[in-house]
C-alpha cells in the first residue's frame, strides 16, 4: 500500500561545506524522486492538507498530475491558487501546515507536500519561459505598496481579473522579504525570486522601484489625484525590535533585519561587494525564530563561531524544526534557557561580551508556552564580538501616517479586517503590515483574501455610479 512506502530522503549539501558557502543547502528532488514520493498521497476524499494551507493549494490533484508525470498538468493547478511555487515550496512550514495535518503523519512521515510543490515550481521555471499574453483588462486601475509576497500574490490575482496593476517597491530590487531577509542558500534570489516575480510580470503587473509610499508619493495621492480604484498595502513588518538592555549602543549590535539586508540584498558576504558586513570571531544571536536561524547560519558562514542565545527550552523554539536540524548540522551552538541581560564593550566602544541569566520555566503564557524565570544569582557572561537581535519586527509607521484616516492598532499595524478591508474607503492592507511578522505562506493568503475584496469593492462601487 501507498502508506508503507518510506519517504523518500530529500538530497543536501553536505554540512561542512555548506557551512563556508552561500550555495543552497537542499537540492529538492529530481523527476523520479518525486514521482515515487507522490505514490505516497492516499488522496484523502476529505483533504486536511488543502484546509491546512493558506492559500488552498489543491494538493492531491497536483500530486495526482504529478505521479502521471504529467508536470504541467501539475503547474496549472498549482497556478489556480498560488503564484510562488519555487519560493513557497521552500520557505513555507509545512510541518505545521499541509504536511502537519497529512493523515499519514499521524503514524509514519507525511507526504513530503512541500518538496513536491518545490520540484513542480522548479520545473515551471524552466520549461514555461515563453511569454504570455496578459488577460484582457477591465479597465480599472489599482495600485499596491511593496513587492513582498502578499503583494505579488494580491497583484497577480488581480491580474487575471483583468485589473491594470502597478506595483511600488521602495527598494532598489523586487521581492521584500523574499531578498531581503531569506539567505541565499535557503532561498536563490536569481534562479528563483526573480524569476517568480517575470512570470507575475508577464501577467501584465509593472513594478516601480526606488518609491518609498508616504514620501514619493501617498497613499492619499494615488487615489485622489493618480486615479487609482484602489490601493493595497503590504509594505511588510521592517522596524526591529530591541531588548532595551543596557549596551544596545555599543559598535557591534545589530538588528537581524539590518544584518541579512546588508548579506542578502546588498550582497555583504561577496569581496566584492561595495557593502560592508562586521561579524568578527564570535557572535551571539538573541532569539529562537527563523530570523534568527537565518541570521545565525549567515554569521557562521562567514566565518564567525556562533552562537544562539533563546531565553526558552528548545521545545519552545519557535523557529522551523528543518532551520534548526540543518544549523545543528553546521556546528551552530544552541544556548537554551539563556536570557541577556546587559552587552559589555571594550575602550573603544565595540562588544566584547555579553551577560546573561539562566531562565527555568513557570506557568504558560498568553499564547500557550510556559513563561521563562529568571534564576536568581545564574549570571554569566558569553565573550563575542558581535551581537544580533532577532527579536521580532513590527510595520514602520511612514505609511499609517500618511494616509488620512487609517487605523493602526496599539502594535502600530494596520487595522484590517480578515479580507483586509481598512479603515479607509478604497484601501487594503494584508501580511506582516497587518498582523506583524509571519510566513511567506501567510502573507500570500491575506494577498489573495484582498484581492477579492478588493474586486468586490470595485464592482459595487461601479455599480451605483
Amino acid at each position: 500500500m501507498a502508506n508503507k512506502i518510506p519517504r523518500v530522503p530529500v538530497r543536501e549539501q553536505n554540512p561542512a561545506q555548506r557551512a563556508a558557502n552561500f550555495e543552497e543547502v537542499c537540492y529538492g528532488y529530481n523527476a523520479n524522486e518525486a514521482m515515487l514520493e507522490a505514490t505516497r498521497c492516499l488522496d484523502c476524499k476529505n483533504p486536511r492538507c488543502v484546509t491546512a494551507c493558506p492559500v488552498g493549494i489543491k494538493i492531491p490533484r497536483f500530486i495526482e498530475r504529478l505521479k502521471e508525470g504529467d508536470f504541467s498538468a501539475a503547474a496549472d493547478i498549482i497556478a489556480e491558487d498560488s503564484s510562488l511555487p519555487s519560493i513557497c515550496g521552500r520557505v513555507c512550514p509545512q510541518e505545521t501546515q499541509c504536511e502537519g495535518s497529512c493523515i499519514l503523519g499521524i503514524k509514519g512521515e507525511a507526504v513530503a507536500i512541500g518538496k513536491l510543490e518545490r520540484f513542480i515550481g522548479d520545473w515551471q521555471l524552466e520549461h514555461r519561459t515563453a511569454e504570455h499574453a496578459a488577460p484582457a483588462t477591465n479597465g480599472h486601475r489599482v495600485a499596491v505598496v511593496g513587492s513582498g509576497p502578499s503583494s505579488l500574490a494580491c497583484a497577480s490575482d488581480l491580474a487575471k481579473m483583468g485589473y491594470k496593476v502597478d506595483v511600488f517597491e521602495a527598494l532598489h530590487e523586487l521581492g521584500g522579504v523574499l531578498v531581503y531577509g531569506i539567505p541565499e542558500f535557503r532561498l536563490p534570489k536569481q534562479a528563483i525570486v526573480r524569476k517568480e516575480i517575470e512570470a507575475v510580470r508577464r501577467l501584465g503587473v509593472t513594478f516601480e522601484t526606488d518609491v518609498v509610499v508616504g514620501r514619493t508619493v501617498t497613499v492619499d495621492s494615488l487615489l485622489d489625484d493618480e486615479g487609482y480604484d484602489a490601493v493595497f498595502i503590504g509594505s511588510g513588518a521592517g522596524l526591529p525590535r530591541f531588548m532595551g538592555i543596557e549596551g544596545e549602543n555599543l559598535n557591534g549590535v545589530f538588528s537581524a533585519n539590518e544584518f541579512l539586508t546588508r548579506a542578502n540584498l546588498m550582497r555583504a558576504y561577496d569581496n566584492e561587494s561595495d557593502t560592508p558586513i562586521y561579524v568578527g570571531r564570535r557572535v551571539v544571536v538573541v532569539g529562537g525564530g527563523n530570523v534568527a536561524m537565518d541570521a545565525v547560519r549567515t554569521a557562521k558562514r562567514l566565518g564567525a563561531d556562533a552562537t544562539i542565545v533563546y531565553r526558552r527550552s528548545e521545545t519552545e523554539l519557535p523557529a522551523r524544526r528543518e532551520e534548526v536540524h540543518h544549523a545543528k548540522e553546521e556546528g551552530i551552538e544552541f544556548r537554551m534557557l539563556t536570557n541577556p541581560t546587559r552587552i559589555i564593550g571594550d575602550e573603544r566602544g565595540w562588544v566584547r561580551e555579553i551577560n546573561c541569566v539562566r531562565m527555568e520555566l513557570g506557568e504558560p503564557d498568553e499564547s500557550g508556552r510556559r513563561s521563562p524565570v529568571e534564576v536568581a544569582g545564574s549570571d554569566f557572561r558569553i565573550e563575542c564580538d558581535a551581537v544580533i537581535m532577532a527579536l521580532g519586527t513590527l510595520p514602520n509607521p511612514l505609511i499609517a501616517s500618511t494616509t488620512s484616516g487609517l487605523e493602526t492598532t496599539r502594535r502600530g499595524c494596520i487595522a484590517a479586517d480578515a479580507d483586509g478591508r481598512t479603515t479607509r474607503e478604497g484601501v487594503f492592507a494584508g501580511g506582516d503590515t497587518v498582523t506583524g511578522a509571519a510566513t511567506v505562506i501567510l502573507a500570500m493568503g491575506a494577498g489573495r483574501r484582498a484581492a477579492k475584496a478588493i474586486d468586490e469593492y470595485v464592482k459595487a462601487k461601479n455599480a451605483k455610479q
